[in-house]
């Protein structure tokens, strides 16, 4: 059935809404916000005076990852961007891309941002560690704030430090990734009061594959 209500309970504005172009405006740019849809005026009202909490975070819909439905799962974000990278060897083919991801809509919805190109001679870390990059430029570009998810916990350590710690050597067939590896270390370095002013509002989280299955973002080549 197509949802006809909304509920937000932490948005711009709280409170039920009768479109979903009204509630995207209440959640749109606002990190954390916690919204869902309902069939119908009555049970958005009881929903949103029984609150998130009572409501409960596991009725967000029922999109599927690799073997677990989203809608199992206790996510602290209604909404937010997931990022990850495949690579087809080590060194090898390369590509990275970010999707945003809706928990409030019925099912979850996902929805791609960005996709690199496929790089020659490249790494799994160094394609996370310019995802995330790449997601922190894209939201300050659109002047919104989302939690941000990777499953690599060396791209997260790099991006905190601001350095690409790759153990790969430049040559002939990566030479444009390395120029993107220095440009993604450059922005960081250029753009840390921004990242330190925001670093509540656009958290780097880890993503709990053994909990939640594959992340989002996942290219499902496994």
């Amino acid at each position: 059935m197509k949802n006809k209500f909304y509920v937000v309970w932490k948005g711009h504005t709280p409170g039920v809404y009768d479109s979903w172009e009204a509630c995207k405006k209440e959640v749109e740019g606002f990190a954390g916000a916690l919204y869902k849809g309902f069939p119908d005026k009555a049970s958005a009202e009881a929903a949103f005076a029984k609150g998130f909490s009572g409501f409960g975070e596991t009725e967000n819909g029922k999109r599927k990852t690799e073997n677990k439905q989203l809608s199992t799962l206790h996510f602290p974000f209604s909404v937010f961007i997931a990022v990850d990278a495949a690579c087809s060897g080590n060194p090898g083919k390369m590509e990275y891309q970010g999707v945003f991801v809706d928990m409030g809509t019925q099912p979850p919805t996902t929805t791609q941002l960005f996709k690199s190109p496929v790089f020659e001679n490249g790494t799994n870390n160094i394609g996370e560690f310019l995802a995330i990059v790449h997601a922190l430029a894209w939201m300050k570009q659109k002047r919104v704030q989302y939690p941000l998810y990777s499953d690599s916990v060396n791209a997260q350590k790099w991006v905190r430090e601001k350095q690409c710690k790759t153990k790969l050597q430049p040559n002939e067939k990566n030479t444009y990734l390395f120029e993107l590896i220095e440009r993604a270390e450059k922005w960081l370095h250029e753009n840390d009061t921004w990242m330190k002013e925001n670093a509540l509002a656009v958290p780097i989280l880890k993503w709990k594959t053994d909990q939640w299955g594959e992340i989002p973002a996942d290219f499902g080549r496994k």
